[in-house]
């Protein structure tokens, strides 16, 4: 591919803005990667070949980058959003990986004009443990990789072009929603899951704690229904507190459902349920 962006700047060392940078170099990507972080981040980072280089210092991260990558939780996402406009050539594309969408690009709406370029997006890819230790250049093979242009005309600008052939080539696959929509989907298919992981979780602590529970009788399905609440609360703080309405939605739905499973335990109905359920793991299956 022809390379637009010669220098790659990523702002956020973790999981996903390393295995970004990673991916860069594996897929032969930018000829130059710059990270942004606190030092010791940086320094973990090189170590894992993560990066080219880093700094601590904004300014010197975002100097001359082609493409610039905010690849930090979500509320500091928003409050970079208004920092960099002006440290960039008006020649660059600024794209994001945050969880949640309807804020960041109503952020990056008032903050972008003319000039540099701003697209929304959210790698649907991950594991349950962060860290750019933990980061690896195929977390993005065959995950779907979803984009929120601010404007539709957006998708013909030569360099969100580049950026679609760079998901691509690290084997992604683009998805393209509004943001509303995107923070509304997300709310019931990936943090409602997040958060019923972890309270199943602590729950089983708590019994555990005050009535002797053998958690040690837990078998597999217990252990892969739980597997996410290993995910720490820094990262899903921010989720939680920007989309917050879709995600109270979800867990009331849910505990609808549990209600009403609650309430027909012996009777037909919850055979229903289960056959809802199986139907749903065969799409799923189905669908890859």
């Amino acid at each position: 591919m022809d390379n637009t962006f010669d220098k790659v700047a990523i702002v956020g060392l973790g999981l996903i803005g390393g295995s970004w940078g990673m991916a860069l170099k594996h897929y032969g990507l930018a000829a130059r990667r710059i990270g942004f972080g606190r030092a010791s981040t940086v320094a973990r980072a090189l170590a894992v070949d993560a990066v080219d280089e880093g700094t601590d210092d904004f300014r010197k991260a975002l100097e001359g980058a082609g493409l610039i990558i905010l690849a930090a939780p979500v509320g500091a996402i928003l409050d970079a959003i208004p920092r960099i406009r002006e440290a960039l050539s008006s020649t660059a594309l600024v794209t994001d990986v945050g969880s949640t969408k309807r804020l960041i690009c109503d952020r990056a709406r008032e903050a972008f004009g003319d000039g540099p370029l701003f697209l929304g997006g959210h790698p649907l890819a991950g594991k349950e443990r962060s860290g750019v230790e933990n980061a690896d250049a195929a977390l993005f093979c065959n995950a779907h990789y979803v984009l929120t242009p601010l404007e539709p005309s957006h998708l013909e600008d030569p360099r969100v072009e580049s950026f679609l052939t760079m998901i691509s080539a690290v084997g992604a696959r683009p998805y393209f929603m509004d943001p509303v929509r995107h923070d509304r989907a997300l709310a019931f298919l990936s943090h409602l899951p997040q958060l019923l992981s972890t309270g199943l979780a602590s729950l089983i602590a708590d019994e555990s704690d005050q009535a002797q529970l053998p958690v040690e009788l837990a078998a597999s399905g217990f252990r892969d229904v739980t597997r996410l609440a290993e995910s720490p609360y820094s990262v899903w703080r921010d989720i939680c507190l920007t989309n917050l309405e879709n995600i109270q939605q979800a867990l009331d739905s849910l505990i609808e459902k549990l209600e009403f499973m609650k309430r027909h335990l012996s009777g037909p109905e919850l055979d229903h349920e289960f056959q809802q359920a199986a139907k749903l793991r065969a799409k799923l299956r189905s669908a890859g």
